[in-house]
């Protein structure tokens, strides 16, 4: 079911949550915030739905019907790169992070402020639109290693093989090669790369570990971000 019209182009999100109140408060707050909308109430639909509608942003429940959130999230991840919200009842942090695991980019705890998950979901379109590039004021390359980020088309690339990332991965990502060579806290890299001042700092564990399945050739002896035990993370060598 979709909600919303418009000739312009507008972000489109698929809500997959099997409470009808809870979906529709979601979707109208979206909506109010000028988004598409469609909603999913279980996950054979999410994933039926996501085929026919192809959002830019799916904002998924944990806990759904005939197929959990956790099996969606994980086979989304294996066809695109589509930013997620995971939305769970379960405020235990292993289901926090397992989710942060199978591939989403944000969660929400039940209960929550739909309009802190609309701010959420802005933030997530606004990082994964990309910004326009002004490379004649720099180098057309950065590289550590055989990974090279081309500055002019945003492009990743390993040993001449394009990467593809979720839009926290490449948050990272970018803000390490603008800093090779430095070394940063978790506590620090949750301020400077998401302004988040207060969060759960397990999640940059996550995400370092996602990064190194990515850009490593051997992810369990990484040699382009490297741990440095007892401060936090370093991307390249010590400058």
């Amino acid at each position: 079911m979709e909600s919303g019209s418009g000739a312009v182009r507008r972000h489109r999100v698929l809500v997959v949550e099997d409470d009808p109140m809870m979906a529709e408060v979601i979707a109208s707050y979206l909506n109010h915030a000028g988004m598409l909308v469609a909603v999913a109430a279980d996950g054979v639909m999410a994933l039926d739905g996501f085929q026919a509608f192809n959002p830019d942003l799916v904002i998924l429940d944990r806990m759904l019907p005939r197929l959990d959130g956790t099996h969606v999230c994980r086979k989304l991840r294996e066809q695109s790169n589509v930013p997620i919200i995971l939305v769970t009842a379960l405020g235990e942090q292993d289901d926090r992070i397992h989710g942060l695991e199978l591939g989403a980019d944000d969660y929400v705890t039940k209960p929550f402020s739909p309009r802190e998950l609309v701010l959420r979901a802005q933030a997530l379109l606004r990082r994964t639109a990309g910004q326009p590039v002004q490379p004649q004021q720099a180098p057309q390359t950065r590289q550590v290693e055989d990974l090279v980020l081309d500055l002019t088309t945003r492009q990743v690339t390993k040993a001449g093989k394009p990467l593809r990332f979720t839009g926290r991965e490449r948050d990272l990502l970018d803000f390490f090669f603008d800093h090779p060579g430095e070394t940063f806290r978790k506590d620090e890299l949750m301020q400077r790369v998401w302004q988040w001042k207060v969060g759960d700092s397990s999640m940059i564990s996550v995400y370092v570990r996602r990064l190194r399945e990515k850009i490593e050739t051997d992810p369990a002896n990484p040699t382009i971000l490297n741990t440095i035990w007892g401060v936090g993370y370093r991307f390249g060598p010590a400058v």
